[in-house]
């Protein structure tokens, strides 16, 4: 019985016959011969039939096979170094599963707007086949990191009382007989469960209700968040730049086929070892000022920005000691100078913006409850919070990282659209 596989397994049977169950991606015919670029999800596979080594059905499908037609092909698995999946298919049988009607996305060019109307069948194609592969990857990549390194995955509440970094860009909606928010961020939950598991992490999509409009930017998006107990600035510095080169290495060692699809440039991502540059935040308006930036003390810093200051190295640079007033209430000061907070950012090269933020927590309940009070903050709603510094509270760290703006780092893609399944931006809330 001829055995059936699937593609990105094809090496294992050489000179054997085998059977794939796909979809059509392309023909080219040429005479007494055609070719079929074969896909099913894990491999392209190109699938040669020879009129002489089929029935005159068998090769007369060349005319009624459309592409993304499913399909069942058997044949003899051989060795084809110049094909990308270095084999090939020599058929002896096509059982068609269904004849597809004429498919809109053709093998060419079309508009970004087009392409996201199609997203649903966009999919299918090379390049975001190979985007979700290399997503795909990353995702268990950060999960290998942190459970190899004792943390513990705790889900955080995706409905949430109250905002994690203040209540300008929260999604609001209606829990039963009360306000609720989509979570922007898991953080604030994680702070509690690492005094029960002393190192976390939380995973999943985040909500911010942004008016951007940015290469950068997405409403809904996917973060990985550790919170470490015991941990200072320089430690979750520390852990953030392991992180970052370990997602990295997974890349180019799992999905260089991926990578190659989408002729991502491997010697950039190559470079990405520790350490990483880290400057100040003084230091990077120093920096931005000598480039020609009008920018002042407290500013936050933008797109352009971020990007001015990655062109000067070839690894993501660290900014950290950060103004006060520019970041989140829970950050703590640092001791030799409060007007600065001991937070941090990473920017990725190549333009692709902060892919994590994170700081040292503040741990005293009196500093909280003074920020909380300062910022207008509901108190009521932080209570539990505030409990975590009542009941045995501790020096704690932690950051989160953007999947989307990091895949699409690593990919090298022009936006953060690409590099989820189902985007959602502004203007975008289908399919």
């Amino acid at each position: 019985m001829t055995e059936y596989i699937l593609a990105k397994h094809i090496s294992k049977y050489l000179d054997k016959e085998v059977t794939l169950k796909g979809w059509v991606y392309n023909i080219r015919k040429s005479g007494k011969i055609w070719f079929l670029i074969f896909r099913d999800g894990t491999e392209f596979i190109q699938c040669v039939v020879l009129k002489n080594d089929v029935s005159e059905e068998i090769f007369e499908l060349k005319n009624t096979l459309t592409q993304e037609s499913s399909l069942a092909i058997t044949g003899i698995v051989q060795e084809a170094p110049r094909q990308e999946a270095g084999y090939e298919l020599l058929v002896k049988n096509i059982e068609v599963i269904h004849v597809a009607e004429e498919y809109p996305i053709a093998l060419k060019d079309h508009g970004v707007d087009f392409l996201m109307d199609n997203r649903h069948l966009w999919l299918r194609s090379r390049l975001p086949y190979a985007i979700m592969k290399i997503r795909a990857e990353v995702e268990k990549a950060c999960r290998d990191f942190f459970d190899e390194r004792d943390f513990t995955l705790v889900d955080s509440p995706m409905f949430t009382p109250n905002a994690a970094e203040g209540s300008t860009t929260l999604f609001e909606t209606k829990y039963f007989d009360r306000k609720a928010y989509l979570t922007q961020s898991g953080q604030l939950y994680s702070e509690a469960a690492i005094m029960a598991l002393n190192r976390t992490y939380c995973f999943g999509p985040c909500f911010r209700a942004e008016k951007s409009k940015t290469r950068r930017h997405l409403t809904e998006f996917w973060m990985i968040e550790p919170e470490m107990a015991f941990f200072d600035i320089f430690d979750d510095m520390d852990l953030a730049e392991e992180f970052v080169e370990y997602l990295v290495q997974r890349a180019l060692k799992n999905c260089r086929r991926e990578l190659e699809i989408l002729d991502r440039d491997i010697t950039k991502l190559e470079a990405i070892q520790r350490p990483f540059p880290r400057i100040t935040y003084d230091e990077a308006l120093e920096l931005l000022t000598k480039k020609g930036f009008d920018i002042k003390f407290g500013d936050d810093l933008g797109a352009p920005h971020e990007t001015a200051i990655a062109e000067e190295y070839n690894k993501p640079v660290m900014i950290w000691r950060w103004p006060t007033e520019s970041k989140a209430f829970y950050m703590k000061r640092d001791p030799e100078d409060e007007k600065y907070v001991l937070g941090v950012d990473m920017i990725a090269p190549e333009g692709h913006g902060e892919i994590i933020g994170g700081s040292q927590r503040e741990e005293d309940i009196n500093v909280l409850l003074e920020r909380i009070e300062k910022e207008d903050l509901p108190k009521e709603d932080f209570e539990w919070f505030l409990d975590i510094r009542r009941y045995g509270s501790v020096p704690h760290s932690g950051f989160g990282l953007g999947l989307e703006r990091t895949v699409g780092w690593i990919c090298g893609t022009h936006h953060v659209r690409e590099c989820i399944p189902w985007p959602r931006t502004m203007g975008r809330l289908k399919p």
